[in-house]
């Protein structure tokens, strides 16, 4: 759905459908689905499904326990390339390939020899937020 050229973040989807690997928002944070375990209906209700998942741009680890028929929203995660323009401290100013936007990104530790000015790096958008792939 596309609203006056800016995209929807999330999609809204059912629980019995997300599958491991895939994303799933918990607490307003888009996170990768580590696992599921599903519960058989019982007398007095329907199947339950416990979803654990880790954060994808702040690593915490999160679970939520819902009816496998209630909602859940699924955020849009996009991988694009960008251009590093500048390196200043622990942060990278890069060029996207597409728009030619510029903006800031932190660089992670395992990243640091990876990101030299001048190379095309690949970064994850999601919900208004970046990060290094």
């Amino acid at each position: 759905m596309v609203i006056y050229g800016v995209k929807e973040m999330k999609e809204q989807t059912e629980i019995g459908k997300i599958k491991e690997g895939r994303y799933i928002v918990i607490d307003d944070e888009p996170c990768r689905v580590l696992g599921i375990a599903t519960s058989k209906p019982g007398k007095h209700g329907a199947a339950k499904a416990r979803i654990d998942a880790v954060g994808i741009f702040d690593g915490v680890k999160r679970s939520i326990v819902q009816p496998v028929s209630a909602k859940a929203y699924v955020p849009v995660v996009e991988r694009k390339s960008g251009q590093v323009i500048s390196i200043a401290g622990n942060t990278a100013q890069l060029m996207d390939m597409k728009d030619f936007s510029n903006f800031e990104i932190p660089i992670p530790e395992d990243k640091k020899g990876i990101v030299e000015v001048g190379k095309e790096i690949v970064y994850i958008e999601s919900m208004g937020k970046k990060k290094i792939d």
